[in-house]
């Protein structure tokens, strides 16, 4: 049996795992904290000699932009050229893709047992498709599939201006424009975004808002022991459910559109009642084009090396 080698990196830790490269099986993943590694080539060498196994390829999914062949870390120290660890580690294929582009496409390989669906009709094999998701930033990319293979569209989607369309969302957007300027939807589609949506409840009343934690708004509207905090985790929903249905127009994708992330599956119940779906539907003249087109929450664990063994998978000829 031939293995690949995939990763899923961070800011903080290292996920890598091996991946069966007839069936695209993830299996030995292994989590290392960054902070104990000099390089990520270390942190590979340690885990291929823990496993006593030589691969001949492998995908790295990362949290930064990959543009050329040098790669710096957001948020971490690492930095390192492809082309030298590819030969370090003598390689015949080493794929380094942006962690996003990694989660979009693992969604072909996503089995009914992998995701949540909330509204619409049954996705439609091979037509285009979006994915989403809130974290520290929102990432967003698209998936469309050309002569048999997939091809993911990456972009800086979560910074597309901030499009209210209630009274009280633009209530937030005068608000929040008077604090930083341009609002992106990054602004108020994240953890500090969650934060963003409390503070400018309270303001726009005219009162103080508390020094909180994203999870602390989390928590109090769960407990409903806070009416601030229940009212911006309802518009968190809300707001999500807006730019999901922007996705969706953006580019037909009635091959379903797919929130990824690690903020919603916290309040999954609420967000289950919440106004996510009506407002994803709520397009005006164009609520019927909208309607049939499902929505998927990713509850796989590691949808980052799925992902990764998929591109990798498809770069040496497979269909996924």
């Amino acid at each position: 049996m031939t293995y690949a080698l995939v990763g899923d990196v961070g800011g903080t830790n290292a996920r890598l795992a091996l991946c069966t490269v007839a069936t695209g099986e993830i299996t030995q993943a292994k989590t290392y904290s960054g902070l104990e590694f000099d390089s990520l080539e270390a942190v590979i060498r340690h885990y291929l000699q823990e496993r006593g196994i030589a691969v001949q390829d492998a995908c790295i999914a990362i949290a930064c932009p990959v543009t050329e062949d040098w790669v710096a870390m957001t948020n971490h120290s690492w930095a390192f050229s492809i082309k030298e660890m590819k030969a370090n580690l003598g390689l015949s294929h080493l794929e380094v893709i942006n962690d996003f582009t990694a989660v979009s496409m693992a969604i072909p390989m996503l089995s009914p047992d992998d995701v949540l669906q909330f509204g619409g009709g049954s996705a439609q094999h091979d037509k285009p498709i979006a994915v989403y998701g809130a974290g520290t930033g929102l990432g967003v990319a698209h998936l469309v599939q050309v002569n048999r293979r997939w091809v993911s569209l990456p972009g800086e989607g979560g910074h597309v201006d901030f499009a209210p369309n209630s009274e009280e969302e633009d209530v937030i957007l005068e608000v929040l424009r008077a604090e930083v300027g341009h609002v992106s939807a990054e602004r108020v589609l994240s953890g500090p975004g969650l934060l963003n949506l409390y503070r400018a409840i309270v303001k726009a009343d005219d009162r103080l808002p508390e020094k909180l934690e994203p999870k602390d708004v989390t928590e109090r509207a769960l407990a409903d022991s806070c009416i601030d905090c229940r009212r911006a985790l309802s518009l968190f929903c809300v707001i999500m459910g807006r730019f999901g249905g922007n996705l969706a127009l953006n580019l037909g994708t009635f091959g379903g559109v797919y929130i990824a992330g690690g903020i919603v599956p916290r309040f999954m119940e609420f967000f289950k009642a919440s106004g996510f779906r009506a407002a994803f539907e709520d397009k005006g003249r164009f609520r019927d084009y909208v309607r049939d087109i499902p929505v998927f929450m990713i509850t796989h664990g590691q949808p980052g090396l799925l992902g990764a063994g998929a591109h990798l998978r498809q770069t040496l000829g497979m269909h996924l």
